[in-house]
């Protein structure tokens, strides 16, 4: 039986690079940008050379709703 997989897409606009993604990711598939976008903002990104378990923890903890989770 495989392990269930993940992705997420996260909506540059929405998010502030907050970082409560990246805390509460089990599998560690969150990181901050390396550059700052047009408002001056390190975002969120999916790492996808990681393991996504499709969990939601991330989708739940955005306070602004910029994460979709697709299993």
């Amino acid at each position: 039986m495989s392990s269930p997989e993940g992705k997420i897409a996260i909506k540059p606009d929405w998010c502030k690079g907050c970082g409560l993604c990246i805390w509460v990711c089990p599998k560690e598939s969150i990181r901050l940008a390396e550059e700052v976008d047009h408002r001056g903002i390190r975002i969120a990104c999916f790492d996808d050379s990681t393991t996504c378990t499709g969990c939601g923890f991330c989708y739940m903890i955005c306070p602004d709703v910029a994460i979709e989770v697709y299993k």
